[in-house]
């Protein structure tokens, strides 16, 4: 099982690299996690992952010098490298703004496409929540009052979840992109995408 957090839960001094590598900290043995030694798989794996979110360029920049769009990316690779059957996401978009917030949920969804997992995502946006879900779980006082499409999150449902609101501009599913153009499916990248060659060490120094 992989996690996504909300604030990221990155280790600010370390680089990219180092950060998504810490989702093998329970797989390699004590000296090398302690050492920082990653066997060359491991290390392959994560500049894949990398340049499939677009960040292998800045594998070596410390966590500190990234926006919080690629901080989440970050983030989704270190859960991603820990090949987990299935992903806990918990706000990935709150601290975003709306156009990056649609980047990440776009790339979440298209990532679990590509390798067969199931994610279930906490998160609070109902246009989010319709653009991209599939299934909807409306929890109240810890109770189950919608479980269905994103397309039944009606005013009723909404008042249930949330209490009583004039929901009309929440329920309006969004068919524009951030920037005013037409949302478009997006382009799934394999991962089997060749990268170019790269003389790697089997881990960081």
């Amino acid at each position: 099982m992989g996690m996504i957090f909300q604030e990221y839960a990155l280790v600010e001094r370390l680089s990219v690299m180092e950060n998504v590598l810490s989702g093998r900290l329970g797989y390699v043995g004590f000296w090398r996690s302690f050492m920082r030694k990653f066997p060359q798989a491991d290390v392959d794996e994560a500049f894949r992952l990398l340049a499939r979110v677009g960040l292998d360029h800045m594998a070596d920049k410390r966590a500190d010098q990234l926006s919080g769009g690629q901080r989440q990316r970050v983030g989704i690779c270190r859960a991603l490298i820990q090949n987990p059957d299935l992903l806990l996401v918990d706000e990935p978009t709150a601290s975003l703004d709306p156009k990056t917030s649609r980047q990440i949920m776009r790339l979440i969804k298209e990532l679990c496409g590509e390798r067969g997992l199931s994610a279930i995502i906490n998160i609070h946006d109902v246009m989010l929540a319709q653009m991209f879900a599939e299934r909807v779980i409306g929890l109240q006082l810890g109770e189950i009052v919608y479980d269905g499409p994103p397309t039944g999150l009606t005013a009723e449902v909404l008042t249930k979840i949330y209490g009583e609101e004039d929901w009309s501009a929440s329920i309006h599913k969004v068919d524009e992109s951030a920037d005013g153009t037409a949302e478009q499916p997006s382009k799934v990248i394999s991962l089997e995408t060749r990268q170019p060659h790269r003389d790697r060490m089997a881990g960081l120094r």
